[in-house]
């Protein structure tokens, strides 16, 4: 198989978290997204307004604050250099281009010993054949809601069962789609994959030091949430950390401050196309 590198460009909406709303080249928009316009009124603690785009989500996804404290505030700055002060931390983001690739580097800043999970929360516009690619075999967390899709029951007050990629407990995660009404969310413990959408690539990347957990998280909704008013939405979301609820993290799950007060790491996002 032969590819080539697609140059990518990101663009960002520092006024309403940060958010990035676009990450496009080769004439392909990666990033899905819905109008909302409850999100133009969001304050600190609201819940999560879903508009799409990639969301800085932290220190949590789930849980409280819902999907993080730094999305519903404004960073300012400028989409190179971009900062965010929360309750008890604040985040630097600086973005620049390497090779074709897009390249956030960041940095949390907060007192010695403060833990958090951080998850570029990726929702991509792909097509009903589009697969997740990742090393087989990878330790894949699969959490409740996709409790009926499994094949065995549930184990009573568990948080998360654990299986190899690409099918965990008998399910078939790397398939994207098509629409079946179901949604689910996994945890996959790799650095890096690949998404590979008809002759397009996705290839997404943490850069963490050494002793902080990285992984990739995967929200994969075919049209099963919310009950409401479902619709579909697929996030594949490099991560440190996890688990996607802080307040679940059991030891190794939650990246923590050293005693320099600053941990810093990296997202490479990169494209490319299969030549046919």
């Amino acid at each position: 198989m032969v590819t080539s590198r697609v140059p990518l460009r990101a663009g960002f909406d520092l006024a309403h978290g940060g958010r990035w709303t676009s990450l496009a080249g080769g004439g392909r928009e990666w990033l899905w997204s819905r109008p909302d316009p409850a999100r133009a009124a969001v304050v600190p603690g609201a819940g999560f307004v879903d508009v799409g785009g990639l969301e800085e989500c932290v220190p949590t996804v789930r849980g409280l604050p819902d999907h993080g404290d730094a999305w519903s505030r404004p960073w300012a700055g400028t989409p190179v250099q971009s900062v965010v002060t929360c309750d008890g931390f604040e985040l630097l983001r600086e973005v620049s281009e390497e090779g074709g690739a897009v390249v956030a580097a960041y940095r949390l800043s907060a007192d010695p010993g403060f833990a958090f999970v951080w998850a570029a929360h990726a929702l991509l516009d792909l097509g009903e054949d589009a697969r997740l690619s990742a090393p087989s075999g990878t330790p894949t967390r699969v959490f409740p809601e996709a409790a009926p899709l499994l094949d065995r029951a549930w184990p009573p007050g568990a948080a998360h069962v654990e299986g190899p990629w690409p099918t965990p407990y008998g399910l078939a995660l790397d398939r994207l789609g098509p629409d079946d009404g179901t949604a689910a969310g996994a945890v996959l413990r790799c650095t890096a994959v690949r998404v590979v959408d008809g002759a397009d690539v996705l290839d997404l990347r943490v850069e963490a030091p050494p002793g902080v957990p990285v992984s990739t998280a995967l929200w994969r909704n075919l049209g099963g949430f919310p009950s409401n008013a479902p619709y579909r939405s697929i996030g594949v979301e490099p991560m440190l950390g996890a688990v996607f609820d802080l307040a679940e993290a059991g030891p190794g799950d939650a990246a923590v401050v050293p005693h320099s007060g600053e941990l810093t790491w990296r997202l490479v996002l990169a494209a490319e196309r299969i030549e046919r």
